[in-house]
């Protein structure tokens, strides 16, 4: 190879959002920030993306990802969306601080789209100031790239910028940009935007997008709206059961924060619960509990059915028709979330055969923790142990915990008939040792907004990046917090 083969090479993108009508989107100027420098670069994802990591972290590629300047080719652009935000329809929303810069194909030939999250102000930014401050930026690093370890669909992070620059918000706080990285960044809110202008081709015009996009065997289909409405609200079903199974909290389900994609976007006041608590909310603006633990499911329904109503024009020329469509499509979310989160249940459980009774038997489980106020993900972990499948350590739960215990040995002997070492490890590959402990995510955030120190957000990221697997020396990862160290709220930043 020559030299001038080896030299970085700046990313070849294309700007697949434009196709769709102008008034979707805008392209108003950049806004560059006073001193950008990296401080983080996601080495593996840029190559899944074939992206030469060299030229991202170079002069040309700071910029980039600064928002300072672009290479040639690269064209971002701003996208319009609607979106109810707890439970209000707002008509006008859209990227008030994020810049998509295009798309690429990865090396397994999946087009994901790159963009900018805290780049300046745009179109749509309200008043905003269009930027984002240092902590919600190393946060949705963080658990974005903790969920993709746990096997969630998720956006990812790309990388982390600071600018040189300070934000208002309570009090003047360091500036950063988070590069994104998404399969697209369509939402129901995008649907809803469309269809508040009763503009029919421009709502065929997005559909089409989104299913050569993310469903391209709903062409197929003899309904191909109601194909890709079927497999959103399938897709959905499965993701928030998911979050439940390791006790995620988004914090903020907007229709507008749900992604047709089926992955995790928009991580603001989300967080990982400790205490085992149905009613746990970590945003400081949900005062009546409407994005609580519990009520994930039906609030994701609630969105979907907002997505359905946006479709309906497309679901059926006969208008009496369409209603009947999107009931039967939404009729399916209930069957797939009960599917999965049972399933997924029983495989943290160590269970391989299912039985009527066991709904019964993690009704009870979770009850009980919920009394003992005891730790999710240290439970969990803690049943994953052969020596308490077999009855051996009675001390690994509190004394509470022997009632069901002894019911559950009892239907592990009617289970198939693998030995104890062997179920325990497939436990283990279900049922983490680590997440993002919000004690040790907000002391990481301290530490890089007050003392400039990214050492702890890099432990962090390691330990996380493995959460199955116990690491020696990282004992206090696994830990839940103490009475003085336990967070309440977590916040988004704008």
């Amino acid at each position: 190879m020559d030299e001038q083969q080896q030299a970085p090479m700046p990313p070849v993108m294309a700007q697949s959002f434009t196709q769709l009508p102008e008034w979707m989107y805008d392209r108003g100027p950049l806004s560059p920030v006073a001193a950008p420098a990296l401080i983080r670069l996601n080495g593996t994802l840029a190559a899944e993306l074939g992206l030469d990591a060299r030229w991202l972290a170079g002069p040309q590629g700071l910029a980039m990802l600064a928002g300072n300047s672009m290479p040639a080719g690269v064209e971002p652009v701003a996208t319009a969306y609607a979106g109810h935000q707890f439970g209000y329809y707002n008509p006008a929303l859209g990227d008030g601080r994020a810049l998509l810069l295009g798309d690429v194909r990865d090396h397994a030939g999946h087009v994901r789209e790159i963009q900018l999250k805290g780049a300046g102000p745009t179109a749509f930014s309200r008043r905003g100031d269009g930027r984002a401050a240092l902590g919600p930026v190393l946060r949705e690093y963080l658990l974005s790239e903790t969920m993709a370890a746990l096997g969630i669909p998720t956006t990812r992070a790309l990388a982390a910028v600071s600018t040189g620059e300070r934000v208002q918000r309570e009090t003047l706080l360091p500036g950063a940009i988070l590069t994104r990285v998404a399969s697209s960044h369509l939402r129901v809110g995008t649907f809803q935007y469309v269809a508040a202008r009763r503009d029919p081709a421009a709502l065929r015009q997005l559909l089409d997008f989104a299913i050569a996009r993310h469903d391209p065997q709903a062409l197929q289909s003899a309904t191909p709206a109601l194909t890709f409405l079927e497999n959103v609200v399938a897709a959905q079903a499965s993701l928030v059961a998911r979050w439940m199974l390791v006790g995620f909290i988004h914090g903020v389900m907007n229709t507008d924060n749900m992604a047709i994609s089926g992955e995790t976007i928009d991580y603001g006041p989300c967080a990982f619960m400790d205490e085992y608590d149905p009613a746990t909310v970590f945003s400081f603006i949900d005062k009546q509990g409407r994005y609580a633990y519990t009520n994930q499911p039906t609030i994701a329904l609630w969105n979907l059915t907002r997505l359905a109503e946006a479709l309906l024009p497309l679901l059926s020329d006969d208008e009496d028709e369409r209603p009947v469509l999107a009931r039967q499509a939404l009729s399916g979310f209930n069957t797939r979330f009960h599917t999965v989160y049972f399933d997924g249940m029983r495989a943290k459980l160590g269970l391989a055969l299912r039985q009527d009774a066991d709904e019964a038997l993690f009704a009870a489980l979770l009850e009980t923790m919920q009394q003992t106020r005891a730790d999710m993900t240290g439970t969990f972990r803690a049943l994953s142990q052969p020596s308490v499948l077999t009855g051996e350590d009675m001390s690994a739960l509190p004394p509470a915990f022997a009632p069901w215990l002894e019911r559950w040995r009892q239907r592990l002997q009617q289970d198939d008939s693998r030995p104890p070492e062997a179920r325990a490890q497939a436990m283990r590959a279900v049922n983490p040792c680590y997440i993002p402990r919000n004690h040790l995510v907000e002391a990481m955030i301290r530490s890089a907004v007050e003392q400039g120190d990214f050492t702890p957000f890099e432990t962090m990221l390691a330990v996380l990046s493995n959460p199955y697997e116990e690491q020696p020396g990282h004992e206090r990862f696994a830990l839940p917090p103490g009475a003085d160290e336990r967070v309440r709220y977590t916040f988004c930043g704008t």
